[in-house]
Parts: structure tokens; C-alpha cells; sequence
């Protein structure tokens, strides 16, 4: 079989000439197969260049014509131009064109006019998609390298929800930004109608659906005090909050996630937005969730699943990781039992001192290799949050996020905290049925009194 493709622009007659030849080879002969590819006359100087040069091809003029080679592959047989193309047919099968100038020139006329019209549909139709804004701070993070393919994959928003993502960070970046995007846009992802990269701050946030806020300071307090790096966010989030109240829609979700600071990030943003409303505003803690599940599983020697571990407290900084709640899934062992029936995992590890020792001893190994490098394991953590926040959590299972407080727990009012939720129909909700013990209690006192003195030192 034939496939020949035919290229030129809307307007030109010698193209117009070079595919009703192919329409006619097409419809005449049984193995003939022609793919037309028509550019506006303002675009076909850069398409043409584009495509000889990864060809290697040398052509220079409307219509260029190749043939496929769908037995063997490859680039393609170029065959030339319409006095080339014209040749190949009366070679080949005998078939030539008689067709005048002012037929040319007519049809020409007709196809410029049809390949507007036919833009200008695809265009409305378009736009009657409205893509989800997201707006990404702090966008030159490995975290947002990693995080990008799992926002447009369909599994977070949904397989029929474009999306159009915003970088934003400093000028310093520009380069590192423009990078991301021309890897993004190579990747065809289906569901990523755009990516930009944005410097200038005043820009930030325009129509934003969700923002998600990767800002870190890295810490060394051997060159300054950790005030300053905490009045250092403080700054950051006071230039942010006002301008997602101005450019963002009304009910954005703002998500608050990187290596440093994640509560207060989001307590700030609260602060100096007091028009976003707090309950769209979250700290992500599916991290270390995720990392104490894997260091579980590794101490139990195999790879069932294992959940309702919770994070209470200050998510980057000083949390308490509780087991009391936490289950396992599908574990080998005498009690067996339907895929849903689970053992309670405390009752699973008998060595309570490495519960107590070398537990909390991997918590901080993990909390140093973030500082350092970390990148996957965030950026899964905030699609799967942003999952559950659009698709609900699993049933019965315990997601561990920084809220603004209420009094759950009898911790105090007002401080971003983490702590057990659930989320359904687009909204979350503290799982303040779920009993704790006295210990635990006394560990949320001090836990939220850390991090009112955290609070308390940015001003």
C-alpha cells in the first residue's frame, strides 16, 4: 500500500492542484492512501523548516509531498514538489492532471477560506472546555518536576478534565522554568491543554482553581537564626495571599506542601487572606504517611498494605506518629480472612522499643534526605491529597492533613495542626469520633504549644 502525504498552504494553487490529484489517485485506486496536511500561509515557513529539518530534508516552496513508508518506517521518501509529484503519478499509474490556472487559483481561494472557518470551530469548541487552572509557587523544586505527569494523567481531577498549569517563580529561574515546560509539552500529555512559566509576580494567580505552594527556605542555622528564616516565609506568604484573593476564584484550594515550614505556610496564607476561605486551605502530611507505611512494611518483612497511620502536629518540624489506629491489610499470618478484613498493626509488632527508638529514628532520616534532595515522594503526596479532595478518600480510611484548628482534640484554636480527615463530596472533615488516650493527649498539648511559639516568633 501507498500512503502519500500531501503539505502545503491554504492558499497556495499549486497545492490545491497536488491534492485533488491524490483525491482523485485515492479514490481510484485500490492500495493509494493520501494524508493532507494544510497550514495557514503565516505559519507555513516555520512548519516547513520544522519538518525538513528533522527529516533532513531540503525543500523550500508549497506543496511538499513524501511518500510513508508503512512497510519499513522510518523518516519517509520525500518526492518533492507538484512538478515532482506529477511525475510519480504519470510514472507510476499512468494518471496526470489537466487542471487550469483559474481552477487553481479558485480552489486555492476556497481552501484558505475553509481552513479559517475550520480553525475558528476547533477554537470555539475549545474554549467551551473550561481547563482547571493550577498555579504551582516555587515552581523550580524537584518536587514540581515530579509533580507535574501526575496532575495531568486523569487520576487526580479526572480522565476528562483538561488542565492548564502555571509555573511561577523568581527571574533567577526563568531558565530552569522554560526547561520544564518544553519537557511537559514533549511528553503530549492529552489532558495538559497548557503550561506557561511565569516570573513577574503581579501575574500570579489570575482565574487560579488550585494553588499549590512549594516555597522552602533552607535552613542553616549556623548562618542565621531561625527567626529570620521564619520571617522569611512570613514574607513570602504576605506577598501571595492578597494577590490569590485578587486574581483567584472564589473558592481556590490552596495547598501547602515543600520541605520546610508547611503549617505555617498555610496559617499564613489564612492570615493575610482573610477572604480565602480556611477551609480551602490545607498542609500536607500524606509524606510521612506514606514513608512510616513503607518503613512498617519493611520491619514486618513484606508488602501488604498498611493503613490509618496518623500525623499529628507540626508536619515538617516536630509530629507525633501514631500507630494506635493503624491496620494491616492482607498480612500472612494464621487469621486469615475476606480482602477487607484487616489486623490491628500494633497487635503485629511485638518489639515496642523499636516502636519507640528506631521508628522515630527512620521519621528523622527521612525528614534530613527531604532537606536534601526530595522530589517523588512530596509530589505524589499533594496529587493524592488533591485526589481525595476532588474524588473523596477511600472509605474508612484515615488521611492525616494541617487544618486551622477548632478546638478538635482540645488542641487550641487557631494554629494549623495536622490531623486524622476524611474527605467527601469535594469537602473534608476532621474524624473527631476516633478515640485517643491520655498519653497522646499530653503529646498534642505539647505539640500544639511548639508550634503557637513558631507562630508567635514570625511576628
Amino acid at each position: 500500500m501507498a500512503k502519500v502525504v500531501v503539505a502545503g498552504k491554504a492558499n497556495c494553487p499549486y497545492y490545491a492542484k497536488a491534492e485533488l490529484l491524490a483525491d482523485y489517485l485515492q479514490a481510484n485506486l485500490p492500495n493509494f492512501r493520501v494524508h493532507k496536511i494544510t497550514q495557514h500561509p503565516d505559519k507555513w515557513e516555520q512548519w516547513l523548516h520544522d519538518i525538513c529539518e528533522m527529516n533532513g530534508w531540503k525543500h523550500r516552496c508549497s506543496p511538499i509531498i513524501w511518500r510513508e513508508l508503512l512497510d519499513r518506517g522510518g523518516k519517509g521518501l520525500l518526492l518533492g514538489g507538484l512538478n515532482d509529484f506529477l511525475e510519480y503519478a504519470q510514472h507510476y499509474y499512468g494518471i496526470t492532471s489537466r487542471m487550469s490556472s483559474e481552477e487553481m487559483l479558485s480552489i486555492a481561494e476556497e481552501n484558505l477560506q475553509e481552513y479559517i472557518e475550520v480553525e475558528k470551530e476547533e477554537e470555539e469548541i475549545k474554549n467551551l472546555i473550561k481547563p482547571l487552572q493550577i498555579w504551582i509557587t516555587g515552581a523550580s523544586t524537584p518536587i514540581c518536576y515530579h509533580l507535574i505527569p501526575l496532575l495531568a494523567n486523569g487520576e487526580v481531577f479526572g480522565m476528562t478534565t483538561e488542565i492548564s498549569i502555571h509555573l511561577l517563580d523568581t527571574d533567577q529561574f526563568k531558565e530552569a522554568l522554560c526547561g520544564i515546560v518544553m519537557e511537559a509539552e514533549d511528553m503530549a500529555l492529552p489532558l495538559l491543554r497548557s503550561i506557561s512559566e511565569h516570573t513577574e509576580i503581579d501575574e500570579a494567580f489570575i482565574q487560579a482553581d488550585v494553588v499549590i505552594v512549594l516555597d522552602d527556605v533552607l535552613l542553616n542555622c549556623e548562618v542565621q537564626s531561625l527567626e529570620n528564616y521564619i520571617r522569611e516565609v512570613s514574607e513570602i506568604c504576605q506577598v501571595y495571599a492578597p494577590l490569590i484573593e485578587k486574581n483567584a476564584k472564589s473558592e481556590v484550594r490552596v495547598i501547602s506542601s515543600g520541605k520546610t515550614f508547611v503549617n505555617l505556610k498555610a496559617l499564613m496564607i489564612m492570615t493575610y487572606g482573610p477572604s480565602i476561605k480556611p477551609k480551602n486551605v490545607i498542609a500536607v502530611a500524606t509524606t510521612w504517611e506514606s514513608a512510616t507505611k513503607a518503613t512498617l512494611a519493611r520491619k514486618l518483612n513484606t508488602n501488604v498494605a498498611v493503613k490509618n497511620v496518623i500525623v499529628w502536629g507540626n508536619i515538617t518540624g516536630s509530629n507525633y506518629i501514631d500507630l494506635s489506629h493503624a491496620k494491616l491489610y492482607g498480612y500472612d499470618c494464621a487469621i486469615w480472612g475476606p480482602p477487607d478484613f484487616s489486623h490491628p498493626l500494633l497487635n503485629m509488632i511485638y518489639d515496642s522499643e523499636w516502636i519507640h527508638s528506631e521508628l522515630q529514628s527512620a521519621q528523622s532520616s527521612l525528614c534530613s534526605q527531604l532537606c536534601c534532595y526530595g522530589g517523588m515522594l512530596p509530589a505524589h503526596a499533594v496529587a493524592t491529597v488533591l485526589r481525595y479532595w476532588y474524588h473523596g478518600s477511600p472509605p474508612e480510611e484515615i488521611v492525616s492533613v494541617g487544618i486551622r484548628t477548632e478546638g478538635q482534640f482540645c488542641v487550641p484554636e487557631g494554629i494549623v495542626f495536622s490531623m486524622p480527615v476524611r474527605f467527601q463530596n469535594g469537602n473534608w472533615e476532621v474524624m473527631t469520633e476516633l478515640k485517643i488516650n491520655e498519653k497522646t493527649q499530653g503529646v498534642l498539648g505539647c505539640l500544639a504549644h511548639e508550634l503557637i511559639q513558631v507562630t508567635m516568633r514570625q511576628k
